[in-house]
């Protein structure tokens, strides 16, 4: 299969604490970090794991970060024709700190990701792929959002149209929040957590907000539930797919969400139904979360195959 994925492409600074620190406090880290990073990134390098033909569109700068940012990305065999290079803004950072039971903080700083020029977007590219994959980060603003709607816009209108598959992310709803909603409902699937889906909605319960996207007209949606799995949504069924618990200790959920939306699409253009792919997806999630980084843990058909023997027999 083929994929055009447009998202953000980062290095991650990570830091493992006992606790958060208090403003003005110094503390030491247990575990600190520098891995290549980003939703886009993530997302290209888990399909392309998975034996899929990728091509990631994003925005890097002209610094030494450029090339770690991307070493990942180069190593899975992900189509770099669409990376893009900016001489007036630096490649992408994250830092983050995170303690053991969950919580987490973070410094994220767009940088070159926003800057990439829909100019230069090919549509016989996003026209050829069995699928598009967007990230919410990449509708926020500046180039990258006329980026990504034109490449929507150009996967709508093919004579065979491209299904589109819209990831949302905690920074992109709290910056933009119910702003979202109507990139977000065109979309053929919509996957985000459930802070996200009640940011997105403005609502306090995972039923009201999937009563309101329903009402919108939304089709297929899965919303991630942590340690309880997901829940998938269309208008005529609602079920909560159990989680699936990976083989090895849980050390790091940097990426994982990312990891669960490459995964559920692969699943999908692969033949399986909403449900068996969320528990794909829950599995993939899960075992990227027993390795430091985003994309530390390789996620394959094989583990797959092995976490969701049920899946494989349908």
């Amino acid at each position: 299969m083929k994929f055009y994925v447009i998202g953000d492409v980062t290095v991650d600074h990570l830091y493992h604490l006992n606790k958060l620190p208090r403003p003005g406090e110094e503390v030491t880290p247990l575990r600190a970090s520098m891995k290549p990073g980003g939703a886009g990134g993530t997302i290209a390098v888990t399909l392309a794991r998975l034996g899929h033909t990728v091509t990631l569109a994003a925005c890097v700068g002209d610094d030494p970060f450029a090339e770690y940012a991307l070493s990942r990305v180069r190593e899975s065999g992900v189509n770099e024709a669409a990376i893009q290079r900016s001489a007036s803004h630096l490649t992408s950072t994250i830092t983050l700190m995170q303690t053991a039971d969950g919580q987490r903080t973070m410094i994220s700083d767009g940088a070159a990701n926003r800057q990439l020029d829909p100019s230069k977007l090919k549509k016989k590219d996003v026209e050829a792929c069995d699928a598009l994959i967007v990230n919410a980060y990449s509708l926020i603003e500046g180039p990258q959002r006329e980026f990504t709607l034109q490449a929507v816009e150009y996967a709508r209108s093919a004579k065979k149209p491209v299904p589109v598959f819209t990831d949302l992310g905690t920074g992109a709803v709290n910056k933009v929040g119910t702003g979202l909603r109507e990139e977000a409902l065109n979309s053929d699937y919509l996957t985000l957590n459930q802070h996200e889906l009640q940011a997105l909605t403005g609502t306090r319960s995972i039923s009201a907000a999937l009563k309101q996207l329903g009402e919108a007209g939304a089709q297929k949606v899965v919303v991630k539930v942590g340690k309880m799995g997901s829940i998938i949504w269309t208008p005529t069924e609602t079920e909560l797919v159990d989680a699936v618990p990976p083989e090895g200790a849980v050390v790091d959920s940097t990426g994982a969400g990312d990891t669960f939306t490459a995964t559920f699409a692969h699943a999908i253009l692969s033949g399986g139904s909403m449900a068996e792919s969320a528990r794909a997806a829950n599995a993939a999630g899960a075992l990227a979360a027993t390795g430091f980084g985003a994309q530390e843990h390789p996620i394959t058909a094989a583990d797959l195959a092995v976490a969701v023997p049920k899946a494989k027999k349908k």
